[in-house]
Order: structure tokens, then C-alpha cells, then sequence
């Protein structure tokens, strides 16, 4: 059966299609860690999905956000996906934990891969903090079942209570392969990453997790081959920001003032008004919703605009303003 794509999805704007799946399964992984898992409502096969693919899932309430899937890629009949309970975040984390349920219907897009393995690669580094592990456990399941290549992990969180898939990565077929390091929230216990960097190697990193453990390996492995260094992010670190508040965008095109309330996106609120932007990711990663900006002091919290171009462009979909009110052409 050909999967339908959500009404109410397509109405919004979005450039992929979704697809309505059934929460066959809802289970605590962590503190504040909860697991997923998503099926045809018929029993189907679904579309395929690689190593280190994600969803965008449209989350009760409105708000869209990337989820990356950590099931075994081959296995067809079913996404995986964790999602981390953050209180301090946009709000899409909440309402995915506290809203949706086990048999409820929910809408998500093709899985689509910004961190495939690379395809010649023969040895992997991955190094993962937090929930960063989703995409890194896909690409070791997959390693495991077709032997290509050799890998390690390094694994970093703050406890045991807080690492997601501790069973999973005690598995016997990964001894020797998985070191999880707990720092028990002392930035002065943080794993020494430089003896790793040190000399440079012919393995291929993969890095997923907090703003603070990418950019650490980003500039302990400057000396590395630039090819062989690979981040996935779904946007900026929010704790570094101002707390949300309400703003107005004014829109010079057609007029239009649209309020931004403290808990939605720009983007948001220009849909909830009938206002059509291109967007896809929604994290403030691909750079479609890129629009330009006339007036007012914008908080860009994107990690696509360069300097040069923050005076005149914003990310709707998660930068904010600090001025009262920002103007768009729109």
C-alpha cells in the first residue's frame, strides 16, 4: 500500500511529503529519554532509510523537528527514533514526550541522510554525546551486520541514569569496540579527547551531541584530513540565548503584522497566518527558509548565515528578535 501524505501537513507548506505512522511502541530509554518506534498502520514495508538518517516529525501543537533514526537501517517495517525531554528547548521536545502516546497516529516526512558513512571509508571513530548517539547506533548496527569496516565508539554523558541504549552497546559483539565516559556534570571530568586527535589517522569521525563536544572536536582535529571529519546538528545550542519572549514581525510586501508569541517560531507564525515560506529542516540547518531582513535587532540562533550576511538575512524557523519587532521581505 502507497503511504498517503498527512492533509494537514502538505496544507503547511512543507517541501517533502509526510506520511501518517502508527506509535506502535513508546519506551523510557533514560532520564528523560523516550524511544519511539513508527509503523505503516497497515503492517507495511515503509520507505528505506541509511545509516545516520533522519525524519522531520510534525509534533502535536504545531512545530516541526528532525529526529535521527537508530534502529537497524535494513529492518523496513519500522523507524526508530529517541526523543530527550528538554524543558528549556523550543518546545517541540515537550509536546513529543508529554503529548503523543502508544497507537496514536503522527505525521513524519521521508527519512533523508545529511551523515551517510562514507562509502569507502575501512575504519569509523564515532563519538557521541548524549542523545547524539541515535544516528551513531544506526551506523554501528549496520557496520555490525555487514562487516565492512572497523569502528569504535566513544560514548560521553553524564551518568548512567542519562545513557540512552546502555544494554544495546553492552552487547558481547561490541566488547572492546565502546567506551562510555560519564563526566557527572563537571565540565573538569569532560573526556580527554586531544591523545585521540593527537596524531592524525586514516578513520573517518563522526560526531553527534552538544554544541561544546563538536566544537572540542572540531578543533582538536584541525590538523586532520578535512574530508575525514563529520558533524550532524539540528541547530544551535538554545541554552546559550535569551529566553523566548513575544515579538512582531512586520512584513513589507504585503503589510502584514504578524505577533510571534514567545512560544513558536517565526515560521510558525507566518503559517498559522496563511504566510507560505520554503522550509524544510527546521532546525536552522539546510538554509531554505532563508529570508530577507529589513529592520530591527534579530537573535540568529541558524548555523547556516555568515557574519556578512546576519545584517540582511534571517532563519525564520528558529532565529528570534531582540528588538520589539523585526521587519521581513515579505
Amino acid at each position: 500500500m502507497t503511504l498517503t501524505p498527512s492533509a494537514d501537513t502538505v496544507a503547511a507548506g512543507a517541501e517533502v511529503p509526510f506520511f501518517e505512522l502508527l506509535v506502535s511502541a513508546k519506551i523510557a530509554l533514560a532520564r528523560d529519554v523516550w524511544g519511539f518506534e513508527l509503523r505503516h498502520p497497515l503492517g507495511t514495508d515503509l520507505p528505506p532509510a541509511t545509516a545516520g538518517a533522519h525524519l522531520t516529525v510534525q509534533v502535536p501543537g504545531g512545530p516541526r523537528r528532525n529526529y535521527s533514526l537508530h534502529g537497524d537501517p535494513a529492518d523496513s517495517g519500522c523507524y526508530r527514533i529517541a526523543v530527550k525531554r528538554d524543558a528549556s528547548g523550543r518546545g517541540g521536545s515537550v509536546r513529543m514526550v508529554d503529548a503523543v502516546r502508544q497507537g496514536d497516529l503522527i505525521a513524519v516526512s521521508t527519512p533523508r541522510n545529511n551523515f551517510e558513512l562514507h562509502p569507502r571509508a575501512h575504519e569509523f571513530l564515532f563519538i557521541a554525546g548524549g542523545i547524539g548517539i541515535t544516528p551513531i547506533l544506526s551506523m554501528v548496527r549496520h557496520l555490525l551486520a555487514t562487516q565492512r569496516a572497523t569502528f569504535r565508539l566513544i560514548y560521553c554523558t553524564r551518568d548512567a541514569a542519562n545513557t540512552a541504549f546502555l544494554q544495546d552497546l553492552g552487547a558481547p559483539e561490541l566488547a572492546g569496540r565502546v567506551r562510555i565516559h560519564h563526566d557527572h556534570g563537571d565540565p573538569g571530568q569532560g573526556f580527554d579527547f586531544w591523545p585521540v586527535f593527537e596524531s592524525p589517522g586514516k578513520a573517518h569521525v563522526y560526531c553527534c551531541g552538544p554544541r561544546g563536544l563538536m566544537d572540542a572536536v572540531a578543533d582538536m582535529s584541525g590538523h586532520w584530513p578535512t574530508g575525514n571529519i563529520h558533524f550532524e546538528s539540528f541547530g544551535a545550542d538554545v541554552s546559550a540565548f535569551a529566553a523566548n519572549t513575544a515579538f512582531t514581525v512586520h512584513l513589507k510586501k504585503s503589510g502584514a503584522t504578524v505577533p510571534v508569541g514567545a512560544d513558536q517560531s517565526i515560521l510558525e507564525a507566518l503559517r498559522q497566518r496563511g504566510h507560505h515560506v520554503p522550509s524544510s529542516c527546521e532546525s536552522g540547518t539546510c538554509g531554505s527558509c532563508r529570508t530577507g531582513l529589513l529592520a530591527g535587532e534579530p537573535e540568529h540562533r541558524d548555523m547556516v548565515l555568515g557574519p556578512d550576511e546576519q545584517a540582511t538575512q534571517i532563519m525564520v524557523c528558529v532565529s528570534r528578535a531582540r528588538s520589539a519587532e523585526l521587519v521581513l521581505d515579505l
